[in-house]
């Protein structure tokens, strides 16, 4: 099987909404339909309770446009995903079970934690489409287009000017979250098909996301970690810390050649690296 990344391109499956059936109508005779329209003043009727919910529901979700952006926080990281409008979720996330079966009904499936760790490992991720409260999955809060420009720039009052590399990186910003028409973002994120190779730093659900609203993709979940991981680096007790870890190994296990060398490349490498 062929698989190509979200960056290099890529597109979905078609996927097709359920039709709401419709309501049911009923009629009385006679003097039975005297109760009923006395009781009528305190309960709704069953088509028009139905019809209640739907227009209740698209209200909640009304603040969604088509082609917007959304965040939604979990434990670990944010999930990343592009609205379609009509209760739809656009998103990329790793799964194991289109490696394992051609059965459609099951791929289609609610995606488990299971899947997703396995799909993680064995680096395979889809595009699905998926209800707005699958997508949302009972968070508290869900972040519309936060890593636009305009917003990121009313945010911080324009501070992120300025001269040198500050500058530099407040521009490459700029330039790459000028989010595209919104109906093209959606169409992007539609016409994704197929499966696609899943890296959990290179290649994940943000990556999928901004390469359909800006044209380009990258992640900020993933410059913050190597932000963190340089910094680590940098840092020069990461050397003695190095140091202290190799000496407690040649006492546990016993001093040797091949662990005494091990070690002293290694934090001759964190040296350099810092």
């Amino acid at each position: 099987m062929q698989r190509s990344s979200i960056v290099q391109g890529g597109a979905s499956r078609n996927y097709e909404g359920a039709e709401s059936p419709g309501g049911d109508s009923h009629s009385t005779r006679g003097a039975a339909s005297r109760p009923r329209q006395a009781l009528s003043r305190n309960v709704i009727p069953r088509e028009d309770a139905t019809a209640a919910a739907g227009a209740a529901a698209e209200r909640s979700h009304c603040a969604h446009r088509r082609g917007d952006l959304l965040q939604v926080p979990r434990t670990l990281f944010t999930h990343v995903g592009i609205y379609l409008g009509e209760q739809r979720v656009a998103h990329f996330l790793p799964d194991v079970l289109p490696l394992l079966t051609s059965d459609t009904r099951r791929v289609r499936s609610v995606v488990t934690n299971t899947r997703l760790v396995l799909g993680s490992v064995a680096r395979n991720g889809t595009v699905r489409i998926d209800a707005y409260d699958d997508f949302v999955y009972g968070a508290p809060t869900v972040l519309v287009n936060a890593t636009d420009f305009a917003e990121m720039h009313e945010e911080n009052g324009g501070k992120n000017g300025g001269g040198g590399g500050g500058g530099d990186r407040a521009a490459l910003k700029k330039e790459r979250s000028r989010p595209l028409p919104a109906e093209e973002v959606a169409s992007l994120a539609e016409n994704f098909r197929g499966d696609c190779v899943y890296s959990l730093l290179w290649n994940n659900c943000e990556h999928f996301a901004t390469h359909c609203r800006y044209g380009s993709a990258w992640s900020d979940q993933t410059e913050q970690f190597c932000a963190f991981i340089k910094a680590c680096i940098r840092d020069k007790r990461s050397v003695l810390c190095g140091v202290s870890l190799g000496v407690l190994l040649c006492l546990y296990c016993g001093a040797s050649l091949p662990l005494a060398l091990t070690t002293f490349l290694f934090n001759i490498l964190l040296w350099m690296a810092g």
